[in-house]
């Protein structure tokens, strides 16, 4: 059911309660199947995460309903790092992969950055034969790759494709690194 290209802004300011007022069909934990068809896979989205509630209101916000739109049987992990200690994006992708199988067999797994939207829903957030990047046209890199092996962002493994790298390096502090080792798995 995707419309195509979007409409994005960030100048209103988005709260919590209207993110739920407009996605009624949302569960508790971030849930949703949709009610006429059955899903082609179960997709878990993992969201790296700390002090950006600005940002993961805005994801939360256009995210939703292009995901409902897309029609996928999906969940959504936000993954806290707490503390002042430099962040491990990877560290805390690894664990997302591992607390979304205790709640349900997931098939696909999509890594996604909190200030990542796509501009159009019909980047569908699903997986396929290989690993998929999907955010490869940004507008903060002029929608071009910065370089021809990036694969930050948002990116889509299946289960079997994220186990069979053993998941995303854990000791990469800081940004930047652990993509670019993921791209060479």
């Amino acid at each position: 059911l995707p419309v195509g290209p979007l409409r994005v802004e960030f100048s209103q300011p988005v709260n919590l309660e209207e993110v739920a007022s407009t996605n009624p069909e949302v569960r508790e934990g971030g849930r949703f199947a949709p009610k006429d068809c059955k899903a082609l896979q179960k997709v878990a989205i993992i969201i790296p995460f700390r002090n950006r509630e600005e940002h993961l209101k805005y994801w939360l916000y256009y995210m939703h309903p292009i995901l409902q739109r897309q029609q996928l049987d999906y969940g959504v992990y936000v993954i806290n790092q707490d503390g002042d200690e430099e962040f491990n994006r990877a560290k805390l992708l690894n664990v997302g992969f591992m607390e979304a199988l205790k709640e349900y067999d997931y098939e696909c797994f999509v890594f996604s950055d909190v200030d990542l939207i796509p501009m159009d829903d019909r980047n569908t957030y699903k997986c396929y034969s290989q690993p998929r990047h999907l955010s490869v046209s940004m507008d903060k890199f002029g929608f071009r790759l910065p370089y021809n092996q990036y694969f930050g962002g948002v990116s889509a493994l299946s289960k079997e494709q994220f186990t069979k790298i053993n998941g995303f390096p854990n000791n990469y502090w800081g940004w930047g690194g652990e993509d670019d080792d993921i791209y060479n798995r």
